[in-house]
Parts: C-alpha cells; structure tokens; sequence
C-alpha cells in the first residue's frame, strides 16, 4: 500500500546530526520469535486517521479518492477478520464472512466523520459485526427461526463452550439449563434451532444407524392411488346388477377375455352377450350420481 507523498512522515536527512540536548533513545528489547509488534494497532489508528484527512480533502469521484479509501480499507481489513473471527463456530467459511464483513467496513468508512472525535475501530465495529449477523439471518439459515430463539441460542452456544472447558467434557442439557436459568425444553429447542444453520443432504448416509440416506427412504407417489375412488365406486355398483352380468364384466374387463370367448364360456351367442354388455353399461351409468 502507497501512502501519498504529501501525508508520509518527514524523515530527517542523514548527515544531520541531532540535537545535543536530546537524550538518546534506549535500544528496544529484543522481541521473541513469532510475536506481535507492540506498537501495530496504534500504527493503524494513525494511518487510518491519516488518511481520513486525506480523504476528506479529496473531491469523491476523482482517482486520488479512490485510491486513498482502498487504503483505507486494505488498512483497515484486520479488523474485519477479527470480527469474522467471532462466528466461527457457524461452520461457514470463513472467506464468505470476511467478504460480508469488509462490505459492512466499505459501509463504515463512507459514513464516517473524523471531526466527531470518535475512534474509527469503534465506530466501524457494530456495522462490520451487523453486516454479518444480517448475512447470517437472511441467506444462511435453511429454515427461519423466531429472534428469540436465536437469541437463547447464542446464550447456549456461550455456556456450552463455557462448562465444556470447566469440566473438560460436554455439558447435559441439565447443567446448561442450570447456568441459564432456563427448563430444558428451551435448551432443546434452542440446539434444534442451531442446526437450522445446517442442510442435511438427502442423499448423505445417515450417521451411526447405517441406513441409506434419506432420499432412498422417502415414499414415492404410488400410480394405483388415483384408481382407489373407481375401484371402490365400481364394486358399489357391481353388487347391484344381475349375478350374471357381474360374471360377464368380470370376465370381459378383469380375465381380459372377447365376447367370442364369453360366449363360449358361457354357451350364448356372441351378440347376446353384446347386448348384456350394453345393457350393464347403462344401469352403471344411471347408478353412477358422480356421472349423474
């Protein structure tokens, strides 16, 4: 990152020689391997507060604007990933909530005013942190719960973590309930509700009872339902025709035997059992209100 030549430190040439008067500065201790420099947040606030002088002087729109509220964002971006850091425990990666963070940092640094006197970090924080709780709310969960709910759970969540690091296991449902002075129940839902962050897919083996996935236990739509309501309707109106004709319907629609073959089953000629036939047709017909 460039900062403009015009807000860069002045750095004394080097063949000046300092002033007499002034002590010389103790040697800094030596710093242990893999350490974080004492002095690099204050390093960010004042650059941050360098280049919001900056940026205020500057007319939006014009390329030296933009160019010093990248800065200001690249500067500022550890700030999104520690607020990122604080959902962890949603099991979304952690690229995506950074992404939604810095959108909430961008939002943060074209409103905020340096001549209030209010330390950007904690200006910039709660819309950083909002940014992602509403990303949370609105596109991660597959099935919406009530605030409440969601608030509580944020609270077992907490002392779940709590309690498994005072008693080196995880809690019961009794011990949580206890820490919150909530019933069980409560502590019940609320684990449900977490798992709203989670879709199981339908075609994952179920975990522990060795079944197929759900997917291959759902029920499918059987072809022979719709016929449940005819069939029932046509015995109805079977038992009210002659023994006769029941046999001859029977054999013609359920042996799938011609009239030739009724016939001669039955010792009539072919155009009798015709007839029988279209003579059954009609009291079905008159019998039948839904027709009707």
């Amino acid at each position: 990152m460039t900062v403009p030549a015009s807000t860069a430190p002045q750095v004394p040439p080097q063949n000046e020689r300092p002033n007499q008067s002034t002590p010389a500065a103790a040697p800094a201790p030596p710093r242990r391997p893999g350490a974080r420099p004492q002095g690099r947040g204050a390093d960010t606030r004042a650059l941050t507060q360098v280049l919001f002088a900056r940026l205020k002087a500057l007319e939006p729109g014009t390329p030296e604007h933009a160019r010093v509220r990248a800065a200001l964002i690249e500067a500022n971006l550890p700030l999104v990933r520690y607020a990122a850091a604080r959902f962890r425990s949603r099991n979304e990666p952690m690229e995506d909530v950074v992404q939604v963070g810095t959108i909430g940092l961008i939002n943060a640094i074209d409103r905020f005013d340096p001549d209030r006197g209010v330390q950007f970090p904690t200006f910039a924080m709660p819309t950083v942190v909002g940014e992602i709780k509403r990303y949370f709310r609105d596109n991660v969960r597959t099935v919406h719960v009530p605030r409440r709910l969601h608030e509580l759970w944020v609270q077992v969540n907490g002392a779940t973590e709590d309690l498994t690091t005072a008693h080196g296991r995880s809690p019961t449902t009794a011990e949580i309930a206890e820490r919150l002075k909530i019933g069980e129940d409560e502590v019940l839902a609320c684990i449900e509700a977490g798992r709203s962050y989670h879709a199981t897919s339908l075609e994952a083996a179920q975990e522990g009872d060795g079944m197929p996935g759900l997917l291959d236990r759902l029920g499918y739509e059987d072809p022979a339902l719709a016929g449940v309501e005819h069939r029932d309707l046509v015995r109805h109106l079977l038992v009210q025709l002659p023994e006769r004709e029941q046999r001859i319907l029977m054999l013609r629609y359920y042996s799938n035997l011609t009239q030739s073959q009724i016939s001669q089953e039955l010792g009539v000629s072919q155009m009798h059992v015709s007839r029988l036939l279209a003579r059954s047709f009609a009291r079905l017909r008159s019998a039948n209100r839904i027709e009707a």
